[in-house]
């Protein structure tokens, strides 16, 4: 369950990039369906993120799963940090083709410095298309030239 504090925080992520009109998870159509940061989840079209042989391209579920670990660390994180990844690596395990896919982002360490993430991916038919794993540093926001939310 998400804390009113980690839904504020959230926001201010969203409002802090959003105004700008250049969030990648826009152009890919990413939507945020769980804010749980123990099951924090999104859905990517396959639609308008394929690559020339008509498969889901494997860039699109790296910025997938890159983009809900990136949240979940946040929460994690605080108000009073950032949460930036350092590594990412994905295994492509099928081909989707059409539809949605769904990723579903659960912690594997959840520290004071560093944070670790599975990301599952899956089709609409519940079969795994990439398994990634995000590690983030998490540093003072003041550090980064951010103040955490008011």
């Amino acid at each position: 369950m998400i804390s009113p504090s980690q839904q504020a925080l959230l926001d201010s992520i969203d409002e802090r990039w959003r105004d700008r009109n250049e969030l990648l998870v826009d152009k890919l159509g990413i939507e945020i369906i769980d804010t749980d940061p123990s099951r924090f989840s999104g859905t990517m079209p396959v639609a308008g993120n394929r690559q020339p042989y008509g498969l889901l391209h494997g860039g699109a579920s790296a910025v997938l799963a890159e983009t809900l670990g990136s949240y979940a660390a946040a929460l994690h994180a605080g108000p009073d940090n950032i949460a930036v990844g350092v590594e990412l690596n994905c295994s492509h395990h099928r081909s989707a083709t059409d539809g949605l896919v769904t990723g579903v982002c659960t912690p594997l360490h959840v520290g004071r410095t560093m944070s670790s993430f599975e990301i599952v991916i899956t089709d609409e038919r519940g079969r795994r298309t990439c398994t990634a794993r995000l590690t983030c540093a998490v540093r003072p926001a003041h550090q980064a030239g951010l103040a955490g939310p008011a």
